[in-house]
């Protein structure tokens, strides 16, 4: 072969040109190749970044649902539990059973201690009659001048509201002009009868005047329409706390008219803490000038 001869030039030049082309194909298929890896490896990237994002709003959108169900679920069941307080079902014997009670006491008779003095009270009461609180009163416009608490130490006490009590208002000379009664529900065999119940069905109001010597007719004694005026709730809106309500009239005790106030209370604190509602201080106070 010679070197000189022009096919043997052309032909080694056209050997080397091919040989650049294939190095530079080379090159640019491993440049390409090199991007492709770069941009895959940040779309792996993006997308564990996606899919991060996305297990975290999933677990952020379930903890948020549970929470929802969670308090719809709270409020189902103090609803429920306000429900039972406010309705009794008539076929259930255990529920029936709960919501009556014996009559553990009676109330004194109120209206025959007007006009008495303290020690007369006392004596007339008897059913171990003790002073235990004296206070006395001086204002303007008002006739009361001593306040006497009488505990009934000898009658049944209640684990919640405590001894039935007498209260005494006297005036100036010392006479008996008010007196007042307290006692827990269940000791006159109420039990664990619903608020709205004792008032309109059990006519508790009227029944306890009537033992205190005072007749009052049948319905005097009414609730408000809107519950709100006489319940109070929790901060969250809906637990009940408290039912409390207050009347008065006048009342007729042996061709006499007497003006009468009472009181109707409900506690649920401790039955909230409890969770049972035997655990409500159901208490009523009556008072008769």
């Amino acid at each position: 072969m010679n070197p000189n001869d022009p096919t043997t030039s052309s032909e080694n030049v056209y050997k080397s040109a091919g040989k650049s082309d294939k190095k530079a194909g080379g090159a640019h298929a491993k440049a390409a190749q090199s991007a492709y890896m770069q941009r895959s490896s940040r779309m792996r990237k993006v997308l564990i970044v996606v899919i991060v994002l996305l297990v975290l709003l999933l677990a952020g959108v379930g903890y948020f649902g549970f929470s929802i169900f969670r308090s719809a679920q709270d409020a189902a069941v103090q609803q429920t539990q306000v429900s039972d307080v406010e309705t009794m079902p008539e076929g259930d014997s255990e529920a029936n059973a709960s919501s009556s009670t014996s009559k553990k006491t009676t109330v004194p008779d109120l209206v025959q201690l007007l006009g008495h003095t303290q020690e007369e009270a006392v004596a007339m009461l008897q059913h171990g009659a003790e002073v235990t609180r004296s206070m006395e009163v001086n204002e303007e416009g008002n006739p009361v001048r001593l306040e006497l608490q009488v505990a009934l130490a000898d009658e049944p006490s209640d684990s919640r509201s405590g001894t039935p009590t007498v209260y005494l208002s006297l005036n100036e000379g010392g006479v008996i002009i008010e007196t007042g009664y307290s006692v827990a529900t269940s000791s006159l065999g109420y039990g664990s009868v619903s608020f709205t119940d004792a008032v309109q069905n059990e006519n508790i109001v009227e029944e306890t005047l009537a033992e205190a010597g005072l007749t009052v007719s049948y319905g005097t004694a009414q609730l408000p329409e809107d519950k709100m005026q006489y319940s109070t709730y929790d901060s969250d809106g809906t637990t009940l706390v408290k039912e409390y309500c207050s009347f008065n009239g006048t009342g007729m005790a042996d061709g006499v008219e007497h003006a009468w106030d009472a009181i109707l209370s409900y506690d649920y604190s401790v039955a909230n803490a409890t969770d049972n509602l035997n655990d409500t201080i159901r208490t009523i106070y009556v008072y008769v000038s």
